[in-house]
């Protein structure tokens, strides 16, 4: 019985003690500032899927603009992922909020598309009532021969 209470014992301190898998970086991102550059690649990276050619204007990767935008080495970057991804909860709740982030970007942008589509109408229907040639047509005499002005 002592035996047994003894097992449980270091079995119970054991489990309890929660080892820390992965120590805190030197230079912690806050988990703010790394909510923020989760959401900007998550935005780079759909565009760069959606519109390949429109991110031709950065001279170097997505990731590397965005690491220059929050001045940080990508090293860093790598061990801040790397301990937040340790706490699945937390990690969890940081792409919870990205994901918040995009949904609102996302109401936000199709509002906007569909007023630019309102617009598009309403200028289409306006232009199909005057039409207007930019060339004039030459006036033909009874001759079927095009008069010079």
């Amino acid at each position: 019985m002592k035996n047994y209470l003894l097992i449980l014992l270091v079995l119970f301190l054991s489990v309890s003690c929660k080892k820390e898998l992965v120590k805190e970086p030197a230079k912690l991102i806050e988990r703010e500032k790394m909510i923020d550059i989760m959401y900007d690649l998550s935005i780079l990276d759909a565009i760069r899927y959606q519109r390949p050619l429109s991110l031709d204007s950065l001279e170097s990767s997505t990731t590397k603009f965005i690491l220059k935008k929050y001045k940080i080495d990508s090293l860093q970057f790598a061990q801040n992922n790397i301990y937040y991804a340790t706490d699945y909860e937390t990690y969890k709740d940081m792409f919870d909020e990205v994901n918040k982030r995009l949904a609102q970007n996302q109401k936000i942008t199709d509002s906007l598309v569909k007023i630019e589509e309102k617009k598009a109408l309403k200028n289409k229907g306006k232009s199909k009532e005057t039409p207007k040639d930019s060339v004039k047509k030459p006036e033909i005499n009874s001759n079927d021969q095009p008069m010079d002005q």
